[in-house]
């Protein structure tokens, strides 16, 4: 597992090991729905270059106290599989990457013991479409997971991050299901019902809300169906302000 983490006040980086949060339905998931370990065909030393081409920007060169551990640059994600090849830097759009940083410093003020860890940042049309044609899941369930290709997502454009909470050693903080599980325990819109029920507890739905507050102040929406995903702005803005990542 490659793991960052970023200081921004000159130069930068030391090199660790970080442990991610799960639990058990998370690691069910993963174990009865692994794809062969397949390295998408598009992957090359140069997927960092269309970034940067597309006007990109390193967020750790914006991005105070930043920690990253790109989940999909490693098999330790929800396809078993590195789609992302050599790259360890997470990208953004400058619009979005300085929205970050205000959001960081939200965080600092209230919570300065925590941090931030970046899961995904921008990704590539065609990666998307990988994932959408080999994840295992049932279609409507696959709709609230992936964003069809032919819909886009935001990471497609740098306008989105995959996001959690994390101490100053680089530990996730518990948000009650892993990064990328799939299962309704990841639904923000459903945690009213999942506290009351106990499936859910208040630690980690204040967790929850915590990360949603200094996001949402940031300008970042989430969505119905995923605690860790941010957007910076809608589709019809991105396609007439950004580059598509093919």
């Amino acid at each position: 597992m490659k793991v960052k983490f970023y200081a921004v006040s000159g130069a930068l980086t030391a090199l660790l090991l970080i442990l991610s949060c799960g639990n058990k339905a998370g690691r069910d998931y993963q174990a009865e729905n692994t794809v062969p370990a397949i390295k998408h065909p598009s992957v090359t030393g140069d997927l960092e270059n269309q970034f940067l081409e597309a006007g990109l920007v390193d967020i750790a060169g914006v991005v105070p106290g930043i920690q990253v551990d790109l989940k999909y640059s490693t098999t330790d994600n929800f396809m078993h599989t590195d789609m992302y090849g050599s790259l360890e830097k997470a990208y953004l759009h400058p619009e979005v990457a300085a929205k970050l940083a205000k959001a960081a410093g939200a965080l600092s003020d209230s919570h300065p013991d925590l941090h931030f860890l970046v899961y995904d940042g921008a990704r590539p049309l065609s990666i998307q479409q990988f994932m959408w044609d080999h994840v295992d899941l049932p279609p409507d369930q696959r709709r609230q997971f992936l964003s069809p290709p032919d819909q886009l997502s935001l990471h497609n454009y740098g306008a989105a991050v995959d996001i959690t909470l994390a101490t100053a050693d680089g530990l996730a903080i518990d948000m009650g299901t892993p990064y990328d599980d799939p299962g309704v325990l990841s639904y923000p819109i459903r945690e009213s019902e999942f506290l009351a029920n106990g499936s859910l507890s208040a630690e980690q739905v204040a967790n929850r809300q915590l990360l949603r507050s200094v996001m949402r102040e940031a300008g970042f929406t989430g969505i119905d169906s995923e605690w860790w995903h941010f957007n910076s702005c809608d589709r019809q803005f991105a396609a007439a302000h950004y580059t598509l990542l093919r």
